[in-house]
């Protein structure tokens, strides 16, 4: 059985957390509450552990295809590794990054593997937006 021990957190925070090889998933690219003026008052008061806050992330379209995506390149790394950290993120650690660390964890666990999760930005503030790029994406 392989640990894999997931970590949500906002690199607005400036302290990511540090390990040898993570798994490295950035959520950038999925539906941000705060971003949304259509739901920002609702939903940036809750946090990714919320089912409305998570539904509004999974309904990017290709989010399906990106958690698949995550879980593969997890997968793969289970059947050599005993240990596997695994880094989500977003930006403000809170709604995203939150929302992937649970629905990434469920199918491991179903799996057999032992999944620990720490959301380590979940109670800060919501942090003011950053500026946007054309790269980015909501």
């Amino acid at each position: 059985m392989t640990t894999i021990k997931i970590t949500s957190y906002g690199t607005g925070h400036r302290d990511d957390p540090t390990a040898a090889n993570p798994v490295v998933v950035d959520t950038t690219v999925l539906h941000n509450p705060p971003d949304d003026p259509q739901v920002r008052a609702t939903l940036t008061q809750l946090t990714g552990l919320h089912p409305d806050v998570a539904a509004y992330v999974l309904a990017t379209p290709g989010a399906h295809a990106f958690l698949d995506s995550a879980l593969d390149t997890i997968e793969q790394r289970a059947r050599a590794e005993q240990h596997i950290d695994v880094h989500v993120h977003c930006y403000g650690g809170r709604h995203r990054s939150v929302a992937v660390a649970e629905l990434l964890a469920l199918p491991l666990h179903v799996r057999g593997h032992q999944v620990d999760i720490t959301h380590r930005h979940i109670n800060r503030p919501i942090l003011p937006s950053r500026p946007r790029t054309s790269t980015d994406h909501r």
